[in-house]
């Protein structure tokens, strides 16, 4: 049983790792996404790119890559074995880890978002259903990608509290629920001083080019 469960949480890692939005906007001709707005490899920072189409890639892939996760170690592991549900919510959780903490770009990934919504969706369908409805509602009411993703976060669990869920998926949800509102902290203090930027908005407006402090040299005569 132990061998299996570090089978599926180091093949879930490696697979969540692969970081695709910095992968993408690179083979799009579009440099290194991490020097751009917010710096994070995620789809909300790609959109900042101005490029929608790339900005959905890195969304269904980095949601897949969770979802698959899930759904390989489930295939791989026998029905007869008793923990099988569980293996599944630790590869899918791991590849979640290795979207936050990629170990090819020195453990600084994304805020693990759209991770969630895939292993959620591959592994819990019905709590994605939920949670992805609920990004969607306040995505559309507040244009804040973050909050929309902190409420999403909080529904998850106590969803799956009331909904009769087996408790290693209330403490799965409620795990990846913790850490993504840790890693919004950032987020979280700027929605709170009211400057966090709109979904597809600049991270922020440039500074005023300083005024000059010499007149220019004359033209060569």
């Amino acid at each position: 049983m132990a061998l299996a469960f570090i089978l599926a949480a180091l093949g879930g890692y490696l697979l969540g790792s692969i970081p695709f939005g910095l992968v993408l906007t690179r083979l799009a001709g579009l440099g290194d996404i991490r020097e751009i707005g917010s710096g994070n490899i995620g789809a909300t920072n790609v959109l900042r790119t101005g490029r929608k189409d790339i900005a959905l890639a890195t969304l269904l892939l980095d949601a897949g890559k969770a979802g698959a996760a899930l759904l390989i170690a489930e295939a791989l592991i026998p029905e007869t074995f008793g923990w099988r549900m569980e293996a599944g919510l630790i590869a899918g959780g791991a590849a979640f880890l290795g979207h936050c903490f990629p170990v090819w770009l020195g453990f600084k990934g994304g805020k693990g978002v759209a991770t969630f919504f895939g292993v959620l969706l591959a592994g819990i369908w019905t709590v994605g259903l939920i949670a992805a409805a609920t990004w969607i509602a306040v995505a559309v009411m507040f244009r804040r990608s973050s909050l929309a993703a902190l409420c999403a976060a909080a529904i998850a669990p106590i969803f799956t509290l009331i909904g009769g869920f087996a408790w290693s998926e209330v403490a799965f949800c409620a795990i990846l629920g913790v850490l993504i509102f840790w890693r919004h902290k950032a987020n979280i203090e700027r929605l709170i001083a009211g400057t966090e930027p709109r979904i597809g908005g600049a991270k922020a407006a440039e500074a005023p080019a300083p005024a000059a402090t010499e007149p220019p040299n004359p033209a060569p005569q």
